[in-house]
């Protein structure tokens, strides 16, 4: 329901007073009206107006000190004059003392209504940009970093910490453990929070399609490219560009990249145009990118250039004193979004929950908390709800491919294979999961 604009009109002449009021009324504003200016400060004191319609020439406190008045205490007001004796100096002074604007009596009511008109839209103009600011408050505070452990506060820490320079950063820890809200709470945090983020998730794509994608092409630059498309670095200018999964990319765009990120300029597929971009790099990767470099699979100063802020991001295993905050977070998110009674957890089910390793990480606990909500009869999730000798992947792994292979495989026959559902579950795209189930040679005989 849209807000009732509020009027206060301040005038030592009942019969203007009374005009006024009931003119206002009939339009559907909130009226009240004062007979002189010391009345008017005292009805401000614990009441507030949209629009203050005041009389310049009053008895006592005429109608600029009260403008000055109520300008020192709430400069946003807008204050519209009103005189008898109009002057261009009188004019000028209201304006200059923070006046919106003035009317000359008697009123042309076609003006007096025009006038009115544009305040209310001015007011609905300071409410709108009200409410941005609290959505980039909102941003600012980036609920979905939950944590109270030492590790997240470290986190934290230093995302508050670089979130005010341009460095590169490198964001790096195991599958599922919220790399990619990392990244998105350094740029909602930065001075390019107003700008875009622009996220590609680099190991989904070819070689060929990566570049298309990063760089943009024109029309005709090869097969289907039926009209220009700009590409993620110029889609991110003044803001920030996230590249996930850096570790995947070839040698050949690694020399692009490097040479992207020392110029900031690039020219699109098929192009012969010089293009430039502001932008900010945020990359991630669950890979030992030293490691790779140290072998000859990763460029060392293209290393370098990206990891001028390392963060680390623990595993949940690392951080079992947050599983009880997440528990309650993904219990809240989907019993709202799936338009459920909230529910709690069994103390028993939350102690089995924290004693697991969880080698897909937030993730995991993520789709576990969905399935107990989707399957859940009660207003409480019961170990019942929680297969977990089911559904939890066995804690022998060795290594995190091992744990990474085997948590796919096991949402794979979970969702008997279907390639759709089981993406949607891992929150990764089609693309992705076929990646991966080529990378370890999964297949339909594993189960």
């Amino acid at each position: 329901m849209a807000k009732k604009i509020s009027i206060l009109i301040v005038d030592d002449e009942e019969s203007v007073r009374d005009s006024l009021y009931n003119w206002f009324i009939e339009d559907g504003f909130r009226v009240e009206c004062a007979e002189n200016a010391k009345r008017a400060l005292t009805i401000l004191e614990s009441d507030q107006f949209d629009i203050i319609l005041a009389d310049i020439k009053m008895p006592g406190m005429d109608g600029l000190e009260m403008l000055r008045r109520i300008k020192s205490i709430k400069p946003d007001s807008i204050v519209i004059v009103m005189t008898a004796f109009a002057t261009v100096d009188t004019a000028v002074k209201a304006l200059k003392d923070g006046a919106y604007d003035y009317v000359t009596k008697p009123f042309d009511p076609d003006d007096l209504t025009h006038l009115i008109r544009n305040a209310t839209k001015q007011i609905s103009l300071v409410e709108e940009n009200e409410t941005l600011k609290q959505k980039v408050t909102s941003l600012e505070n980036v609920e979905d970093l939950i944590g109270k452990s030492e590790a997240m506060k470290s986190v934290l820490r230093q995302v508050e910490s670089v979130a005010q320079t341009n460095s590169s950063v490198i964001i790096t820890g195991e599958s599922g453990t919220g790399k990619e809200l990392v990244a998105r709470a350094i740029h909602a945090n930065s001075p390019r929070k107003f700008f875009p983020f622009v996220s590609v998730h680099c190991g989904a794509l070819t070689e060929s399609l990566l570049e298309s994608e990063l760089f943009g092409h024109e029309k005709g630059a090869f097969t289907g490219a039926m009209y220009n498309r700009k590409g993620r670095f110029e889609m991110a200018d003044s803001g920030s560009i996230f590249l996930d999964e850096i570790a995947t990319i070839s040698t050949k765009m690694q020399v692009e990249l490097l040479r992207v990120l020392e110029s900031k300029t690039f020219m699109r597929v098929g192009g012969n145009k010089e293009i430039s971009s502001d932008f900010r790099v945020i990359c991630a990767t669950n890979k030992d990118l030293k490691s790779m470099v140290e072998k000859g699979n990763f460029r060392e100063d293209l290393f370098y250039r990206l990891n001028v802020v390392n963060i680390q991001i623990p595993p949940l295993r690392d951080r079992k004193d947050d599983i009880p905050l997440l528990v309650n977070y993904f219990i809240n998110k989907y019993c709202t979004s799936m338009n459920k009674p909230l529910a709690t957890i069994d103390v028993a089910a939350l102690h089995r929950i924290q004693e697991f390793n969880f080698p897909g990480n937030i993730r995991e606990l993520e789709n576990m908390i969905e399935r107990a909500i989707v399957v859940g009869n009660g207003k409480k999730i019961t170990l019942k709800d929680l297969p977990l000798e089911k559904t939890f992947v066995s804690t022998s792994a060795e290594s995190l491919d091992d744990f990474e292979k085997a948590f796919i495989l096991q949402i794979l026959n979970k969702y008997d294979w279907n390639i759709s559902r089981t993406a949607r579950a891992l929150k990764v795209d089609r693309v992705t999961l076929y990646n991966k189930i080529k990378k370890y040679d999964l297949k339909l005989a594993d189960q």
